[in-house]
Parts: C-alpha cells; sequence; structure tokens
C-alpha cells in the first residue's frame, strides 16, 4: 500500500469513527447530533447565516423554516442557489447543511437558501417534494425567475433536487439554470452494483440504513416512480447539470447511471468522481472537500455566463 493510500485508509477509518457518533437507531437522537455537528463545523467568520421562516399554511399556522447564506463582502445577487439537504429523507436539516452551503456560498458569492423540509418516517413521501415546490414558488415571489437559480443538494437532496426539477417539468414550468448533485440518491429499487462491490469500503452507508431510509419515506409506494427514484425520469430539455462522487461509496452507480442516463436525453451534464472519496466528502474540512467545491463553483460560473 502506498504512502498516500494508507493516509486515505486511515482518513477513512477516522470518517468511519465520526459518522458512527452521528448515527442513532433513535432518530430524535440522530437528528440533534447531526445539528450539533453541523453548528460546530458549519461556522464561518466570512458568511452571515440568516433565520427565514415561510408561512405556507396560514389558516394551520404551518411554517417551512430556512435560512439564508451568504458571504460578508460586496457579492453578485442575481442568480442564487437552492440547496436541498441530505439524510435520508429522515434525518438532516439546514443546521447540519451548513458544513456545505457555508462553502457553496463562499467558493460562489452567491446567496445560498437552505430550507427544513418535513421529515419520514413522521411525514413520508410526497411530503418534501411539496415542501420544496412550495419554496421554489417563494423564490419566484421574491422575484427570482427560474433561470436565476441553481438546484443543488447532496444524497437524499440530490434526489430532492432531481425530483423538484422533474415536477416544474411535468407541470410545463420553466427549469432552473442548472444542478449541482453531490453523491445523489436516484435509485432506491437499489440496482446499482456498487452497492454490492462498494459495501465494504464505504465508511458512511450500508445496506441497513439504506433500507430503513427507503421504509421510512416510501414504504409501500412504487419504488420506480421518477418522484422517488429520479433516475427513472424523462430528462428530455434538462437543464445543465454537475454530479460529484466518491469512487468508494455505495451510491456511486446512483451518480454513474443518471449520468449515462442525461447523456441519452442530449442533456450537458459533467461527472467527477473523486478517487478515494466517500459518500458526501465535501462536508469534511480538509483540502479535496474545498477543491471539489471550487469545482461546484466553476460549474456555476460557466453556466451563468
Amino acid at each position: 500500500m502506498s504512502r498516500a493510500d494508507k493516509k486515505n485508509a486511515n482518513l477513512m477509518n477516522l470518517i468511519k469513527r465520526m459518522h458512527g457518533v452521528v448515527e442513532n437507531v433513535d432518530i430524535e437522537k440522530h437528528r440533534q447530533s447531526q445539528d450539533y455537528f453541523g453548528a460546530l463545523l458549519g461556522n464561518k467568520k466570512e458568511v452571515i447565516v440568516e433565520d427565514l421562516e415561510i408561512v405556507i399554511e396560514p389558516d394551520a399556522g404551518r411554517i417551512l423554516h430556512g435560512e439564508w447564506t451568504y458571504v460578508n463582502r460586496a457579492h453578485m445577487k442575481k442568480y442564487v442557489t437552492l440547496y436541498c439537504h441530505g439524510g435520508g429523507y429522515s434525518t438532516g436539516s439546514s443546521l447540519y447543511a451548513r458544513t456545505l452551503t457555508t462553502k457553496l456560498a463562499t467558493s460562489t458569492s452567491m446567496d445560498v437558501l437552505c430550507f427544513d423540509y418535513r421529515l419520514a418516517p413522521e411525514h413520508p413521501y410526497p411530503a418534501a417534494l411539496e415542501d420544496a415546490m412550495q419554496v421554489w414558488n417563494y423564490l419566484m415571489l421574491l422575484g427570482y425567475g427560474a433561470r436565476d437559480v441553481i438546484l443543488a443538494g447532496d444524497s437524499a437532496g440530490g434526489n430532492l433536487a432531481l425530483c423538484l426539477a422533474l415536477q416544474l417539468k411535468r407541470e410545463g414550468r420553466l427549469m432552473p439554470r442548472g444542478l449541482v448533485l453531490m453523491s445523489p440518491w436516484t435509485d432506491l429499487t437499489v440496482s446499482g452494483k456498487s452497492h454490492i462491490t462498494k459495501a465494504d469500503i464505504d465508511p458512511v452507508l450500508n445496506a441497513e440504513y439504506l433500507e430503513r431510509m427507503i421504509v421510512n419515506y416510501a414504504e409501500g409506494q412504487d419504488l420506480t416512480n421518477p418522484m422517488i427514484s429520479p433516475l427513472f425520469g424523462d430528462y428530455d430539455g434538462f437543464p445543465p447539470t454537475y454530479i460529484q462522487v466518491g469512487n468508494n461509496e455505495i451510491l456511486q452507480d446512483d451518480a454513474v447511471m443518471l449520468y449515462k442516463k442525461l447523456l441519452k436525453a442530449n442533456v450537458s451534464v459533467k461527472l467527477d468522481m473523486f478517487r478515494g472519496m466517500w459518500h458526501v466528502f465535501q462536508m469534511s474540512p480538509f483540502k479535496t472537500a474545498y477543491e471539489a467545491m471550487d469545482k461546484n463553483a466553476e460549474f456555476i460560473y460557466d453556466i451563468c455566463r
């Protein structure tokens, strides 16, 4: 084993131990642990985080919480990133996602809006997608055009970003300018070979965890529904898309199969596979994560010209 491979193996062992601290079968404790890590690792002096409350159902008093993240300097306001957090549709929050949204805001110098959609199992499919559409509509009411919005997300958030864009297309509405997807979870039927070939390597995800998330979110549903597994969607006329994935994660093929499907649909798409990296490695505070975020920014700058 080379020195670089040994260093990477040690890093993955560390990630596995850290993830073990966060993950908990008690879903409330799991959510609290994630928020704690988000608060710990997601604070940066150069960004400002501003709470947001969107009234969804005035009569029922239902409010959707979110937060704006923006750099504390003069920057472009024309474009905005709408960010969908990960967590298997059962955990995660805008606070947990700060490890990503702060990096994204810093690297792009664009405002980022992340929102807390309703979580399973309390609120299974289609609650998250309904909430995402409400936030999209909120941005439109603020005066943004669809082409001013970059849709982004990690893991289940990548799934949600894809589903939101597919829903907009289905309704004949204008699509976002582009999509940025980090380790997207695209296929809840678990058909990718990497679920087997990477099972012993992935330090973050395993089959048992994924099965629990699938049951929480979509029990009794047709898992080939494109609004649940966007891999099965129709991507004709889809906006430019950029995908990042690690080659040490069980969701590697979720990303690769989506990439191939988008290519077949003549979508402008790019896939970067990061050697030795794991599921949503961009959360980690180290060089490769920042380089990946710079690549996200390059893609966004390119499509916003």
